[in-house]
C-alpha cells in the first residue's frame, strides 16, 4: 500500500488565481507559506520558511478565489504530485504541487482562537491603529444545520 498525504495549515503568499480547462471545470492557484520555529544547539531561536504551490479544482477553486485573499489563514490536505513539461527554449520544466482534496478557511480577521469578535469604534484612534492597515474581512456564507441531516 502507498500513500501521497499532504497536510499544511499557513498562509496564502498570493491572491488566488482561478482559470478554466478547455472542458470548461475551475482551476485555483496558489501559494502557502508555512514556517518552523526551533532551538539550535547553542538556544538561539532559528526559523524557516517553506513555500507551496496549491492547485484546487471544481466548486472548491469558486469559493477559494471568492473567500480567501493574500494573508488569509487555509488549512489544507491533498496529495502532492510533480508535473513536466517542455518550455519554449527547448527545456523540461519541473512544478510540484499539492492538489487539495480538503480546505478549511482560517479563522476570520480580527478574530481570536477562530473565535470572532468585533471591537467597538471609540472615536478615539491610537497611533498604532491609525498606521495599521485594513485587512478585508472574509465574508463566510450563513448556512442553518439540521440536525437531521447528520448520518451519526
Amino acid at each position: 500500500m502507498y500513500i501521497n498525504k499532504a497536510i499544511i495549515y499557513g498562509n496564502l503568499t498570493r491572491d488566488p488565481e482561478l482559470k478554466s480547462l478547455p472542458s470548461g471545470a475551475q482551476v485555483c492557484e496558489f501559494g502557502v507559506a508555512t514556517n518552523r520555529v526551533w532551538k539550535d544547539k547553542n538556544g538561539a531561536r532559528q526559523e524557516s520558511v517553506d513555500y507551496h504551490n496549491i492547485v484546487v479544482f471544481g466548486r472548491q477553486a469558486e469559493l477559494i478565489k471568492q473567500y480567501l485573499h493574500k494573508g488569509s489563514g487555509v488549512f489544507l490536505e491533498g496529495r502532492i504530485q510533480t508535473r513536466s513539461w517542455d518550455a519554449q527554449d527547448g527545456t523540461k520544466k519541473y512544478r510540484t504541487e499539492i492538489v487539495a482534496d480538503r480546505i478549511q478557511f482560517g479563522p476570520k480577521s480580527g478574530s481570536v482562537s477562530g473565535v470572532a469578535y468585533e471591537q467597538k469604534d471609540s472615536g478615539d484612534k491610537s497611533e498604532k491603529s491609525k498606521n495599521k492597515e485594513e485587512v478585508p474581512a472574509i465574508e463566510y456564507p450563513e448556512e442553518e444545520i439540521n440536525s437531521e441531516d447528520i448520518p451519526f
